[in-house]
């Protein structure tokens, strides 16, 4: 096939580096904007914390003769939607920065050296502070009078511990790698022999193999060795699968004990714990606390809403870099040319992201705003069955954002009330008829389901047909399928699960 040359036009919709960073930050909660914003100050000189007057900064731009007015950039793409409009300031040279840096004068050195794009999204990992839940059973294994051989093997089969504390590998399997890998000789009686000291460690449970292992290490520990203990590790190790599935009739009788005794029982063993590896032992599962993004108080039955932003700082641009690029143009050498643009591109990067945070900012609360006056009822009483069936479509038709654009207000987004803080996602629901033709929200049927089954009798609970029955009664007329998917959003267990005696 023979090569040709040929011209072709196409029309192409790209997003440009503001509408990326306005994205980016809007999908950021309070917390993770604080970091970001931190990141920004570092790696950008230009921009400092601090009050200042926007317009004096422009003023300096106009009077040297370095900046035309603001434009006004209209964000129309399938991210941020057609009609959602942003205010990016750009500051533009007389001469321009083409004019700077063109082909003829090329810089002697890099501004920045980077093989990846800038909008790519990386994730670091956390530092732990202080000793993780594997370097104190290493300490315990130190404490330990084991030979230099049993020692090796004792660090290799806790880094075979998972961080819920259990050894999910095959001993078969763990003879054979620790010989490839470790070069270490072992057998399968020595490394069970080993591994019987490490379920010796704290916390209790650790170094099992398997849920019911775990819980007999447990209750094997506790002292002291109690009637209801006895009956506990009977049950754990001949009874397991009755116990999973509650058929507490059945452990009773094989027992031969009467219900309080059995209760008793049940008691010691649900009070242990599943996951050793996780308690107070700087496991990965630990939950930091949450912080609200929206303040929303009632105030003599009068809805205010207010942004979280006390520990956002106010940023402005160094006035140092403004004088330097002031002082850098007058010159028109190379060396003054190729230090003009590298702070004038510094300039326009803090300008860019004080920009984003602002339209962030009027984004967050014109949503917001929207989401409280479309649910008031349930805002100024906390009634979970006044809240209205809403969808993001409602929302976005409201403030004339697009769909997208909503999703990022209220993903990972919380606000705080007078009864509680809550996910701003968690606001939204279907729509569900009743009989009368009346439009509810699934929240308003979730909630009476989790009042039923919270005020039924534990010896025998509701079902999902009489939970069913109970709902068509109050004229949700509802499927028992639709109770289930229900019941497991409300992570609520089958009622045979609920059961206790």
């Amino acid at each position: 096939m023979a090569l040709k040359q040929s011209q072709q036009l196409k029309l192409q919709q790209k997003l440009s580096p503001q509408q990326i960073q306005l994205m980016k930050l809007l999908q950021l909660p309070t917390v993770a904007l604080e970091q970001r914003i931190k990141e920004e100050l570092e790696a950008n000189p230009a921009l400092e914390e601090g009050l200042d007057n926007e317009d004096e900064v422009v003023d300096d731009f106009e009077e040297d003769g370095l900046g035309d007015e603001a434009e006004t950039e209209e964000i129309n793409d399938d991210a941020l939607g057609p009609e959602e409009d942003t205010t990016v300031s750009q500051v533009d040279d007389e001469m321009g920065f083409d004019d700077y840096m063109d082909e003829e004068e090329v810089a002697e050195y890099k501004y920045e050296t980077n093989n990846s794009s800038k909008d790519d999204k990386y994730q670091e990992m956390p530092i732990s502070i202080g000793a993780g839940f594997h370097d104190l059973l290493e300490e315990q294994l130190g404490m330990q009078d084991l030979s230099e051989h049993e020692y090796q093997i004792g660090l290799y089969l806790i880094g075979c511990i998972d961080d819920d504390g259990y050894i999910r590998r095959e001993l078969n399997s763990v003879v054979d790698d620790i010989a490839f890998s470790q070069n270490i000789s072992t057998s399968l009686p020595e490394l069970q022999k080993t591994l019987h000291i490490l379920q010796g460690f704290d916390p209790a449970g650790v170094g099992a193999r398997s849920l019911q292992e775990c819980l007999l290490l447990q209750l094997e520990r506790k002292e002291p060795r109690t009637r209801e203990i006895h009956y506990a590790i009977d049950v754990v190790k001949h009874y397991m699968d009755e116990f999973s599935k509650k058929h507490y009739e059945k452990i009773a009788k094989k027992l031969e004990v009467d219900d309080e005794e059995l209760k008793d029982i049940i008691s010691e063993i649900t009070h242990l714990n599943p996951k050793p590896g996780n308690v107070g032992m700087g496991g990965a599962s630990q939950v930091g606390d949450v912080v609200p993004d929206f303040v929303l108080s009632n105030t003599d039955a009068k809805l205010e809403l207010s942004l979280n932003s006390r520990n956002t700082p106010e940023l402005k641009i160094s006035k140092d870099y403004l004088e330097m690029l002031t002082e850098y143009s007058k010159n028109k050498d190379k060396s003054s040319k190729e230090a003009s643009g590298f702070v004038k591109s510094k300039i326009e990067t803090a300008q860019w992201f004080i920009d984003a945070l602002m339209q962030r900012q009027q984004t967050l609360l014109i949503t917001m705003n929207a989401i409280m006056k479309y649910q008031e009822e349930y805002f100024l009483s906390g009634d979970e069955t006044k809240l209205k069936p809403m969808i993001l479509k409602d929302i976005s038709e409201k403030v004339g954002l697009d769909i997208s654009t909503v999703s990022r207000v209220a993903n990972s987004k919380y606000v705080t009330t007078s009864f509680g803080t809550f996910l701003l996602k968690s606001f939204f629901s279907e729509s569900l008829s009743t009989d009368s033709g009346e439009e509810v929200s699934t929240r308003e049927v979730k909630k009476i389901l989790e009042d039923c089954i919270s005020a039924e009798s534990k010896k025998k609970p509701l079902t999902d047909d009489a939970l069913t029955k109970i709902l068509k009664e109050k004229g949700y007329n509802i499927a028992r399928r639709t109770i289930a998917k229900y019941r497991e959003q409300l992570d609520i267990p089958v009622a045979r699960l609920r059961k206790q005696i």
